[in-house]
């Protein structure tokens, strides 16, 4: 895996390819942005981008920053009426695949979006290359998930 350059020189790519590190925002950054992707970082200091008209943060929850969590919060949005519908959707969903977990969640406003999270622990620490593999299938998972999503009724882009 080639390394993206970093200003101060310390790049998180660098080393030997197969050996385990830490999970930090900085290697998840080098991953991303080795992939050409375009992400910034969020209020809470999250990384996140946009896929079609989708978001996908990539936290890092967990005591120590361990987990990865890869959240896709598909575009559509739906009215409270929906969300019994919705929650019959991610539940067919979520026993005919592993990823990503479905879920609905209802904001203060009361609008409905499906969202999905692919979430891997790695205390142990992890290579660029499996990083890269485990951010890859968030990715598509969810933009599966959110394709998906954008075909059921009663949803709209906002």
């Amino acid at each position: 895996m080639a390394s993206p350059a970093f200003e101060d020189g310390s790049d998180p790519l660098a080393g030997h390819p197969q050996a385990l590190r830490p999970l930090t925002r900085d290697l998840v950054a080098a991953v991303l942005g080795n992939r050409g992707y375009a992400y910034s970082t969020d209020d809470d200091g999250d990384l996140v981008g946009r896929w079609d008209d989708n978001l996908i943060w990539f936290l890092r929850p967990g005591e120590a920053g361990e987990l990865l969590q890869v959240r896709t919060m598909a575009a559509p949005a739906f009215g409270i009426e929906y969300v019994p519908a919705l929650y019959a959707f991610c539940n067919s969903w979520n026993h005919d695949r592993l990823w990503p977990k479905a879920f609905v969640h209802v904001d203060d406003d009361g609008v409905a979006r499906v969202c999905g999270e692919v979430i891997t622990d790695l205390e142990r620490g992890v290579t660029p290359h499996q990083l890269d593999q485990l951010i890859d299938c968030g990715i598509s998972t969810g933009c599966q998930l959110a394709a998906a999503v954008g075909r059921l009724p009663g949803g709209t882009t906002r």
